[in-house]
């Protein structure tokens, strides 16, 4: 069906109401130009929706007859429904009228996803709803999607588990004597399952393979050798069907076929190990002993502010050493900071989460075709609550986030966003200056800190904890760190071609990890350059001995790049040095104000080009590649992409076809990072973080006239005293003697002499 369409009333009261808000929220224009808005009103144009704007938006659309909603929770398929309310960032060309040139305040506005499951041709519509707080329009937000592409809700879940259960009654006998464990009624040992995406091999399917495992502490490792393929397309659950069951290695058309073949002696059938005595490996549970070191019963090292809190957070408005940004929590895809600044100059406009995938292989059918794409699964809601000591400092600021995903009304996720200042172990700077008599001529060091911004996103087994990491001499760091359980199927010897054995029956299945983030950077302004600098070398003469020659590196720049130039793929080198340059701002020096894309990561991959799949994740090809920006081009994945990778609602390779000019231009990175893991028995219980982060920094290059943290007052300075026999030194510092009794009670003692023993 096309998609539903305000009426012309809703169009006309649309006009009316931007007027009349801009009037009630923001002053209007005057003749002259009004300054800048105040920073933290600037920041509140990107804060997430209230709860009160997300009821509103509900209410409003609930109240249109036209659309025919019902609530999310229970009845049927058949229904249309609201699946989605969260903020519609302002365009960024109204957005900066407004923070650099005092224009009008952008309207706020919603964007709504509805699932039309009661038309005749269902489908999925999105919506921009406004304007906030009070909405009075809505109007279609692009073309309708196909149903079959759209996300799993919890009703979709809650039928598929009792088509489940409904299909494998005839295998109760067999469950039990295999696992011990049943479906329900089952008390404390019942069957849960996992389901993989994408759901078939072509568009218009909705066939999910389903794993099934013992529902006990970490499940994801206790397969017990079943899976089964159900078509679940129809939106009658009664016309599901199991169209395919795989045990042990072996296939089945139904479940009544084993059965039948069970009960007949023909299936290899693996009784698992007696729950709890043989299952505790899953668990958190402390077990075993360090051979060397104190007892490991005590609290390690803690963080504490003596001080208090070094930055600033009013509403969504974060401030510290010359940092200020604002920040929200998409609950589609996840963090977004906007406006970032240094010491009141734009750095980057957008810096966000775009995707997250983890590509599977497997001679199970499931791991087959498992290829996860997060933002499928609403990957920004799934911000649970973040524990004080653990997931972050006791001292750190804790923000709880607001969603309105697949749910009647919002629902608060407490303490979802955690702020604090880490101590990085290491100095900003330092130098030990030696006089080679046995002491120093001087010594100099800058306390190292960061400020981080963190969230999580748990998406079924895995964990993935987003920070941004902010430092007083100008550079931005991005990374994300996977932990949580691996994705496992049941143990047979063919498996060993895609895993390893980590345990009696689980088989820990290779995977790729990527994460797609936007940059968009507004180095000095948005006219930006994008070159690259690699090394060469050069021979050459040398005045001063006749017929002598060296050899030496040499600059060798690349600019007046377009997009196909500075698209760099997967298995080619990337150039040393990535620079995005204002060719009209210069420094000091002379150079143009840059900053520097620094990757820290060793990611490959996930398909070859081109392939059914890939079509779906075609920004997966390019450890980078730089665009212009267009507001046609905001993002590069979208949820629908996980159910349907083959025709993709958004592709990214489409970005590059024009090979637009990157010279002078406002310009966009499109950064992949990730890791190829291979689980190992040191998975058990859950894959850990070390070695397990990457992502890139941000790096000023000639931007500043020398290195900003020198505006921090952390330093310490030692120098030797005029009488050298005493040995004794003059400290100097901007801090108090001692830092406090959190750290210790004693100040501050250095000597920097040195001597034979």
């Amino acid at each position: 069906m096309p998609a539903r369409q305000p009426t012309g009333a809703g169009v006309r009261m649309w006009s009316t109401s931007v007027v009349f808000l801009c009037g009630l929220l923001c002053p209007l224009g005057a003749a002259s130009r009004p300054p800048p808005p105040p920073p933290q009103k600037a920041a509140s144009i990107f804060s997430d929706l209230t709860p009160a704007e997300l009821r509103a938006v509900r209410s409003f659309l609930m109240s249109r007859s036209e659309l025919g909603l019902q609530p999310s929770e229970g009845g049927t398929l058949r229904k249309n429904s609201l699946f989605l309310v969260e903020l519609l960032a302002p365009k960024k060309k109204q957005a900066l009228r407004y923070l650099d040139a005092g224009g009008p305040c952008p309207r706020r506005h919603a964007r709504a996803v509805v699932f039309f499951g009661g038309e005749v041709k269902p489908n999925v519509t999105e919506y921009i709803v406004g304007p906030l707080p009070t909405p009075t329009s809505y109007r279609p937000f692009g073309p309708p999607v196909a149903y079959t592409s759209r996300p799993m809700d919890l009703l979709e879940y809650h039928l598929l588990y009792h088509s489940m259960q409904a299909a494998l009654a005839p295998l109760a006998s067999f469950l039990q004597d295999i696992s011990g464990f049943s479906l329900e009624p089952c008390g404390a040992r019942c069957l849960t399952f996992t389901d993989v995406a994408p759901r078939g091999l072509a568009p218009g399917e909705r066939r999910t393979w389903i794993i099934v495992q013992r529902s006990v502490e970490g499940s994801f490792l206790h397969p017990i050798g079943l899976e089964l393929l159900i078509d679940h397309r129809d939106l009658d659950p009664d016309a599901w069907e199991v169209q395919k069951v795989w045990y042990n290695g072996q296939y089945f058309d139904n479940p009544e076929e084993l059965a039948r073949r069970y009960a007949q002696g023909q299936v290899d059938a693996v009784r698992l190990p007696p729950h709890p005595q043989h299952s505790q490996f899953s668990t958190f549970v402390p077990r075993g002993n360090f051979t060397t070191g104190p007892p490991p019963d005590r609290h390690g090292a803690k963080v504490c502010e003596p001080a208090g809190h070094s930055y600033y957070v009013r509403g969504n408005r974060l401030e510290y050493s010359g940092w200020s940004l604002a920040f929200r929590l998409r609950s589609s895809t996840g963090l977004q900071l906007f406006d970032v600044q240094f010491n009141g100059e734009r750095i980057a406009y957008e810096l966000s989460v775009q995707e997250a995938i983890a590509f599977y292989g497997g001679s199970s059918p499931a791991t087959m075709q498992t290829k996860y794409i997060d933002v499928g699964y609403m990957m920004g809601s799934l911000t649970h609550e973040l524990a004080p000591g653990i997931d972050c400092p006791e001292v750190a600021t804790f923000l709880d986030a607001h969603h309105m995903c697949d749910a009647d009304g919002p629902v608060r996720y407490p303490r979802a966003i955690c702020i604090f200042e880490l101590p990085t172990g290491v100095p900003m700077r330092r130098h030990f200056d030696n006089n080679f008599q046995g002491g120093s001529n001087f010594y100099g060091g800058l306390e190292g800190h960061a400020l981080v911004l963190r969230t999580t996103s748990t998406v079924y087994n895995y964990d993935y904890i987003w920070d941004f990491l902010f430092y007083p001499n100008g550079v931005l760091e991005t990374k994300v760190h996977a932990t949580g359980y691996v994705h496992a199927s049941f143990y047979t010897s063919e498996g060993l071609q895609y895993g390893n054995r980590i345990q009696t029956h689980v088989l820990g299945n290779m995977h790729t990890h990527l994460v797609h983030y936007k940059v968009d950077l507004d180095v000095a302004g948005s006219g930006n350059s994008f070159e690259t600098v690699e090394l060469a070398f050069e021979e050459r003469g040398v005045p001063w001995a006749a017929g002598r020659r060296v050899v030496q590196p040499v600059l060798q720049r690349r600019g007046r790049l377009r997009e196909h130039q500075a698209a760099f793929p997967f298995g080619e080198p990337l150039p040393r040095y990535l620079l995005f340059s204002n060719p009209r701002r210069r420094g000091r020096w002379g150079h143009p104000r840059s900053y520097r894309l620094q990757l820290a990561s060793h990611a490959d991959r996930v398909l070859p080009r081109h392939w059914h799949e890939e079509r779906g994740v075609s920004w997966s090809r390019y450890h980078l590649a730089v665009t212009q920006d267009h507001a046609k081009e905001d993002r590069s994945s979208s949820m629908y992409i996980q159910n349907n990778p083959w025709q993709p609602s958004v592709s990214f390779e489409s970005f590059l076809q024009d090979d637009e000019s990157l010279e002078d231009q406002d310009l966009v990175a499109w950064v992949t990072v990730g890791f190829l893991h291979i689980p190992h028995s040191e998975d058990i219980p859950n894959t850990a973080t070390p070695g397990n982060a990457v992502g890139f920094l941000l790096r000023p290059f000639n931007f500043f006239d020398e290195d900003p943290s020198v505006a921090s007052r952390r330093t310490i300075i030692v120098r030797p005293t005029q009488d050298s026999l005493r040995k004794e030194v003059t400290i100097q510092r901007w801090t108090p003697d001692s830092p406090g009794s959190c750290v210790s009670d004693k100040p501050f003692s250095y000597n920097g002499t040195y001597s034979p023993v």
